[in-house]
């Protein structure tokens, strides 16, 4: 991992649609099992969502309960919290370039 990449702290309804869209195929299969918790610089734990671009690293911010809720209300998303294969693939042909880390990276 890159070190000198800027960090980022932002709220999911904040990002950008690319970042948004380019999280959906990060975690095809909902956000809740890959939240993390750390603490602020205020000294407060935080409970994030990590994320990397080539430019820059992310925590978003959201609970359990909103990373679920945020699934259930994505139609791109089935019943039981997956991303839909044509998103999926339409995002894959969208963001052919990016690259995500695989799932035992994100637990590092």
């Amino acid at each position: 991992m890159d070190t000198t990449k800027p960090r980022v702290i932002r709220d999911y309804d904040k990002l950008e649609l690319t970042i948004q869209e380019q999280l959906k195929l990060a975690y095809p299969n909902g956000f809740e099992d890959f939240l993390i918790e750390f603490t602020n610089a205020k000294g407060e734990v935080i409970s994030a969502l990590p994320f990397e671009t080539d430019e820059k690293k992310y925590m978003i911010r959201m609970t359990g309960k909103m990373a679920k809720r945020i699934i259930a209300l994505d139609e791109d998303y089935d019943a039981d919290g997956v991303l839909k294969d044509d998103v999926f693939e339409n995002m894959s042909e969208k963001y052919a370039d990016a690259e995500y880390p695989e799932e035992e990276e994100l637990y590092e």
